[in-house]
Protein backbone atom coordinates (compact mmCIF):
# COMPACT_ATOMS: atom_id res chain seq x y z
CA UNK A 1 0.00 0.00 0.00
CA UNK A 2 1.40 3.37 -1.02
CA UNK A 3 2.57 5.63 1.79
CA UNK A 4 0.62 8.41 0.04
CA UNK A 5 -2.55 6.72 1.25
CA UNK A 6 -3.04 8.21 4.68
CA UNK A 7 -5.20 5.48 6.18
CA UNK A 8 -7.23 2.42 5.50
CA UNK A 9 -10.14 4.73 4.75
CA UNK A 10 -8.16 6.69 2.20
CA UNK A 11 -10.64 5.84 -0.48
CA UNK A 12 -9.62 3.17 -2.96
CA UNK A 13 -10.49 4.31 -6.45
CA UNK A 14 -9.81 1.02 -8.17
CA UNK A 15 -11.11 -2.46 -7.44
CA UNK A 16 -7.67 -3.77 -6.57
CA UNK A 17 -7.10 -1.02 -4.02
CA UNK A 18 -10.54 -1.62 -2.56
CA UNK A 19 -9.89 -5.31 -1.98
CA UNK A 20 -6.44 -4.74 -0.47
CA UNK A 21 -7.88 -2.17 1.90
CA UNK A 22 -10.71 -4.43 3.03
CA UNK A 23 -8.30 -7.29 3.56
CA UNK A 24 -6.47 -5.35 6.25
CA UNK A 25 -9.07 -6.29 8.86
CA UNK A 26 -11.57 -8.86 7.71
CA UNK A 27 -10.34 -11.51 10.17
CA UNK A 28 -10.07 -11.01 13.89
CA UNK A 29 -6.59 -10.04 15.04
CA UNK A 30 -5.06 -9.04 18.34
CA UNK A 31 -2.62 -6.16 18.83
CA UNK A 32 -1.04 -5.72 22.24
CA UNK A 33 1.19 -2.97 23.57
CA UNK A 34 0.88 0.63 24.64
CA UNK A 35 3.57 2.33 22.59
CA UNK A 36 2.31 5.00 20.22
CA UNK A 37 5.64 5.30 18.46
CA UNK A 38 5.52 4.50 14.75
CA UNK A 39 7.70 4.87 11.68
CA UNK A 40 4.58 5.71 9.68
CA UNK A 41 3.18 9.16 8.94
CA UNK A 42 0.09 8.43 11.04
CA UNK A 43 0.87 8.11 14.73
CA UNK A 44 -1.20 8.24 17.87
CA UNK A 45 -0.95 10.46 20.89
CA UNK A 46 1.97 9.59 23.15
CA UNK A 47 0.49 7.97 26.27
CA UNK A 48 3.83 6.84 27.70
CA UNK A 49 3.77 9.44 30.51
CA UNK A 50 0.42 8.29 31.91
CA UNK A 51 0.91 6.72 35.32
CA UNK A 52 -1.05 3.97 37.04
CA UNK A 53 -3.56 5.26 39.57
CA UNK A 54 -3.26 2.81 42.45
CA UNK A 55 -6.68 3.61 43.89
CA UNK A 56 -8.47 3.21 40.57
CA UNK A 57 -6.53 0.04 39.81
CA UNK A 58 -8.04 -1.51 42.95
CA UNK A 59 -11.49 -1.10 41.41
CA UNK A 60 -10.75 -3.57 38.61
CA UNK A 61 -12.64 -6.74 39.57
CA UNK A 62 -10.35 -9.70 40.14
CA UNK A 63 -11.12 -12.58 37.80
CA UNK A 64 -13.61 -10.61 35.71
CA UNK A 65 -11.25 -9.74 32.88
CA UNK A 66 -11.09 -11.98 29.83
CA UNK A 67 -7.37 -12.22 30.55
CA UNK A 68 -5.90 -11.13 33.87
CA UNK A 69 -3.61 -8.11 33.70
CA UNK A 70 -4.98 -7.08 30.33
CA UNK A 71 -7.71 -4.70 29.19
CA UNK A 72 -8.95 -5.83 25.79
CA UNK A 73 -11.20 -3.81 23.52
CA UNK A 74 -13.08 -4.92 20.42
CA UNK A 75 -12.95 -2.41 17.57
CA UNK A 76 -13.91 -2.15 13.91
CA UNK A 77 -10.61 -0.97 12.50
CA UNK A 78 -11.70 0.88 9.37
CA UNK A 79 -13.36 3.74 11.20
CA UNK A 80 -10.88 6.59 10.94
CA UNK A 81 -10.12 8.75 12.81
CA UNK A 82 -11.59 6.75 15.70
CA UNK A 83 -9.86 3.45 14.94
CA UNK A 84 -8.07 2.32 11.80
CA UNK A 85 -4.82 0.86 10.51
CA UNK A 86 -1.76 3.00 9.84
CA UNK A 87 0.04 2.84 6.50
CA UNK A 88 1.71 -0.45 7.38
CA UNK A 89 -1.71 -2.12 7.37
CA UNK A 90 -1.22 -3.65 10.82
CA UNK A 91 -0.71 -0.90 13.43
CA UNK A 92 -4.00 0.30 14.99
CA UNK A 93 -4.23 4.08 15.40
CA UNK A 94 -6.96 6.61 16.17
CA UNK A 95 -8.50 8.41 19.12
CA UNK A 96 -10.30 5.30 20.39
CA UNK A 97 -6.97 3.44 20.30
CA UNK A 98 -5.32 6.20 22.32
CA UNK A 99 -8.21 6.30 24.79
CA UNK A 100 -8.01 2.54 25.28
CA UNK A 101 -4.28 2.74 25.97
CA UNK A 102 -4.78 5.68 28.35
CA UNK A 103 -7.55 3.90 30.28
CA UNK A 104 -5.50 0.71 30.51
CA UNK A 105 -2.40 2.54 31.78
CA UNK A 106 -4.47 4.42 34.35
CA UNK A 107 -5.82 1.10 35.65
CA UNK A 108 -2.41 -0.57 35.59
CA UNK A 109 -3.38 -2.98 32.78
CA UNK A 110 -1.91 -3.91 29.43
CA UNK A 111 -4.06 -2.72 26.49
CA UNK A 112 -5.06 -5.21 23.82
CA UNK A 113 -6.85 -4.09 20.65
CA UNK A 114 -8.92 -6.80 18.97
CA UNK A 115 -10.08 -6.27 15.39
CA UNK A 116 -13.71 -7.27 14.93
CA UNK A 117 -16.67 -6.63 12.64
CA UNK A 118 -18.86 -3.90 14.09
CA UNK A 119 -22.01 -5.99 14.33
CA UNK A 120 -20.21 -8.75 16.29
CA UNK A 121 -18.74 -6.51 18.99
CA UNK A 122 -21.62 -6.26 21.48
CA UNK A 123 -22.28 -10.04 21.50
CA UNK A 124 -18.57 -10.69 22.16
CA UNK A 125 -18.08 -8.36 25.14
CA UNK A 126 -17.15 -10.36 28.22
CA UNK A 127 -16.11 -13.42 26.23
CA UNK A 128 -13.64 -12.33 23.55
CA UNK A 129 -12.78 -8.95 25.06
CA UNK A 130 -13.57 -6.75 28.05
CA UNK A 131 -14.81 -3.62 26.31
CA UNK A 132 -16.24 -2.38 23.03
CA UNK A 133 -14.66 0.94 22.09
CA UNK A 134 -15.59 1.70 18.51
CA UNK A 135 -17.38 5.06 18.14
CA UNK A 136 -20.57 3.32 19.27
CA UNK A 137 -23.66 5.45 19.75
CA UNK A 138 -25.47 4.82 23.03
CA UNK A 139 -29.06 3.74 22.38
CA UNK A 140 -31.82 2.37 24.59
CA UNK A 141 -31.81 -0.83 22.56
CA UNK A 142 -28.07 -1.39 22.98
CA UNK A 143 -28.30 -0.67 26.72
CA UNK A 144 -30.50 -3.74 27.02
CA UNK A 145 -27.47 -5.86 26.08
CA UNK A 146 -24.51 -3.95 27.54
CA UNK A 147 -23.69 -1.15 29.94
CA UNK A 148 -22.09 2.03 28.63
CA UNK A 149 -19.62 4.63 29.87
CA UNK A 150 -20.17 7.86 27.93
CA UNK A 151 -17.02 9.48 26.55
CA UNK A 152 -17.80 11.35 23.32
CA UNK A 153 -20.59 13.05 21.38
CA UNK A 154 -21.10 12.88 17.64
CA UNK A 155 -23.80 13.18 15.00
CA UNK A 156 -24.31 11.78 11.53
CA UNK A 157 -23.14 13.22 8.21
CA UNK A 158 -24.16 12.53 4.62
CA UNK A 159 -21.40 12.62 1.98
CA UNK A 160 -21.62 12.65 -1.81
CA UNK A 161 -19.32 13.09 -4.78
CA UNK A 162 -18.00 16.62 -5.22
CA UNK A 163 -20.65 18.88 -6.69
CA UNK A 164 -23.48 16.51 -5.71
CA UNK A 165 -23.99 15.23 -9.29
CA UNK A 166 -27.16 13.33 -8.31
CA UNK A 167 -28.61 16.56 -6.84
CA UNK A 168 -29.53 14.79 -3.62
CA UNK A 169 -31.28 16.50 -0.73
CA UNK A 170 -30.95 15.26 2.85
CA UNK A 171 -34.67 15.88 3.36
CA UNK A 172 -35.56 13.37 0.62
CA UNK A 173 -33.28 10.41 -0.05
CA UNK A 174 -35.90 8.36 -1.87
CA UNK A 175 -34.46 6.94 -5.08
CA UNK A 176 -30.87 7.18 -3.83
CA UNK A 177 -28.40 4.38 -3.29
CA UNK A 178 -27.32 4.86 0.33
CA UNK A 179 -24.08 3.23 1.54
CA UNK A 180 -23.83 2.51 5.27
CA UNK A 181 -21.98 0.21 7.62
CA UNK A 182 -23.75 -2.89 8.89
CA UNK A 183 -25.06 -2.65 12.44
CA UNK A 184 -24.80 1.13 12.79
CA UNK A 185 -27.39 3.70 13.77
CA UNK A 186 -27.01 5.11 10.26
CA UNK A 187 -28.06 1.77 8.76
CA UNK A 188 -31.19 1.79 10.92
CA UNK A 189 -32.01 5.34 9.85
CA UNK A 190 -31.40 4.59 6.17
CA UNK A 191 -33.75 1.59 6.36
CA UNK A 192 -36.40 3.78 7.97
CA UNK A 193 -36.02 6.27 5.12
CA UNK A 194 -36.36 3.48 2.56
CA UNK A 195 -39.56 2.19 4.18
CA UNK A 196 -41.10 5.65 3.83
CA UNK A 197 -40.51 5.85 0.08
CA UNK A 198 -43.05 5.12 -2.65
CA UNK A 199 -42.69 1.70 -4.26
CA UNK A 200 -41.51 3.14 -7.58
CA UNK A 201 -38.95 5.44 -5.94
CA UNK A 202 -37.42 3.32 -3.16
CA UNK A 203 -34.12 4.25 -1.58
CA UNK A 204 -31.67 1.36 -1.86
CA UNK A 205 -29.73 0.70 1.35
CA UNK A 206 -26.31 -0.80 0.61
CA UNK A 207 -24.81 -2.23 3.81
CA UNK A 208 -21.10 -2.95 4.08
CA UNK A 209 -19.15 -4.73 6.82
CA UNK A 210 -16.45 -2.03 6.78
CA UNK A 211 -16.93 1.73 6.85
CA UNK A 212 -14.12 2.09 4.29
CA UNK A 213 -16.16 0.04 1.83
CA UNK A 214 -19.21 2.26 2.27
CA UNK A 215 -17.21 5.42 1.57
CA UNK A 216 -15.43 3.77 -1.36
CA UNK A 217 -18.77 2.79 -2.90
CA UNK A 218 -19.60 6.49 -3.31
CA UNK A 219 -16.14 7.39 -4.62
CA UNK A 220 -16.38 4.65 -7.26
CA UNK A 221 -19.98 5.41 -8.24
CA UNK A 222 -21.55 2.23 -6.88
CA UNK A 223 -23.56 4.28 -4.40
CA UNK A 224 -24.85 7.84 -4.50
CA UNK A 225 -24.28 8.84 -0.88
CA UNK A 226 -22.83 7.44 2.32
CA UNK A 227 -24.00 8.08 5.83
CA UNK A 228 -21.71 7.80 8.88
CA UNK A 229 -20.76 9.31 12.23
CA UNK A 230 -19.77 12.94 11.70
CA UNK A 231 -16.06 12.65 12.69
CA UNK A 232 -15.69 9.51 10.59
CA UNK A 233 -17.38 11.03 7.55
CA UNK A 234 -15.37 14.23 7.94
CA UNK A 235 -12.10 12.33 8.09
CA UNK A 236 -13.01 10.16 5.09
CA UNK A 237 -13.86 13.28 3.08
CA UNK A 238 -10.52 14.85 4.00
CA UNK A 239 -8.67 11.85 2.55
CA UNK A 240 -10.19 12.06 -0.94
CA UNK A 241 -8.43 15.14 -2.30
CA UNK A 242 -11.72 16.90 -2.91
CA UNK A 243 -13.54 14.01 -4.55
CA UNK A 244 -16.21 13.84 -1.84
CA UNK A 245 -18.02 16.51 0.14
CA UNK A 246 -20.47 16.71 3.02
CA UNK A 247 -24.13 17.18 2.20
CA UNK A 248 -26.21 19.27 4.58
CA UNK A 249 -25.62 19.75 8.29
CA UNK A 250 -24.61 17.28 11.01
CA UNK A 251 -27.74 15.43 12.16
CA UNK A 252 -28.83 13.60 15.28
CA UNK A 253 -25.99 14.46 17.67
CA UNK A 254 -25.82 11.81 20.40
CA UNK A 255 -23.46 10.42 23.02
CA UNK A 256 -21.12 7.55 22.27
CA UNK A 257 -20.01 5.05 24.85
CA UNK A 258 -17.56 2.40 25.92
CA UNK A 259 -19.52 -0.84 26.11
CA UNK A 260 -19.05 -3.13 29.15
CA UNK A 261 -20.60 -6.53 29.85
CA UNK A 262 -24.11 -6.04 31.21
CA UNK A 263 -24.07 -6.21 34.99
CA UNK A 264 -20.29 -5.97 35.43
CA UNK A 265 -20.71 -2.89 37.60
CA UNK A 266 -17.20 -3.01 39.06
CA UNK A 267 -15.49 -2.89 35.67
CA UNK A 268 -17.90 -0.21 34.46
CA UNK A 269 -17.09 1.90 37.52
CA UNK A 270 -13.34 1.42 37.05
CA UNK A 271 -13.57 2.50 33.41
CA UNK A 272 -15.86 5.43 34.23
CA UNK A 273 -13.51 6.76 36.90
CA UNK A 274 -10.47 6.27 34.66
CA UNK A 275 -12.13 8.21 31.83
CA UNK A 276 -13.19 10.95 34.24
CA UNK A 277 -9.64 11.26 35.53
CA UNK A 278 -8.35 11.59 31.96
CA UNK A 279 -10.95 14.28 31.34
CA UNK A 280 -10.06 16.14 34.52
CA UNK A 281 -6.28 16.08 34.04
CA UNK A 282 -6.46 17.21 30.40
CA UNK A 283 -5.20 14.02 28.77
CA UNK A 284 -8.57 13.28 27.18
CA UNK A 285 -8.72 16.66 25.44
CA UNK A 286 -5.11 16.34 24.27
CA UNK A 287 -5.99 13.02 22.62
CA UNK A 288 -9.02 14.49 20.87
CA UNK A 289 -7.07 17.56 19.71
CA UNK A 290 -4.34 15.29 18.37
CA UNK A 291 -6.94 13.86 15.97
CA UNK A 292 -8.84 17.12 15.37
CA UNK A 293 -12.09 15.87 16.90
CA UNK A 294 -12.28 17.95 20.07
CA UNK A 295 -15.66 19.41 19.06
CA UNK A 296 -17.28 16.23 20.37
CA UNK A 297 -15.68 16.36 23.82
CA UNK A 298 -17.67 15.69 26.98
CA UNK A 299 -16.72 16.94 30.45
CA UNK A 300 -18.42 14.12 32.34
CA UNK A 301 -18.20 10.34 31.96
CA UNK A 302 -21.38 8.56 33.09
CA UNK A 303 -22.49 4.95 33.38
CA UNK A 304 -25.67 4.42 31.35
CA UNK A 305 -26.50 8.14 31.00
CA UNK A 306 -30.21 9.00 30.91
CA UNK A 307 -29.59 11.98 28.62
CA UNK A 308 -28.35 10.44 25.36
CA UNK A 309 -28.12 13.71 23.38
Amino acid sequence: MSLKIKSVVALALSAAMLFSTAACGTSEASNSGDSSDSSNATTGYDVSTIKKDDELAKLVPSGDLVKEGELSAGMELSYAPAEFYAEDGKTPVGYDIDMTKAIAKTLGLKPNIVSSMFDTIIPSIGSKYDLGITAMTITEERMQSVDFVSYYRAGSTWAVKKGNPKKLDTSDMCGAKIAVQTGTVQEEEANTIAKGCEADNKAEVMSYKRQAEAATAVATGKADVFYADSPVAGYAISQTDGQLEALGDVEGVAKQGIAVKKGNTQLAEAVQKAVQKLMDDGTYMKILKHWGVESGALDKAEINPTDLD
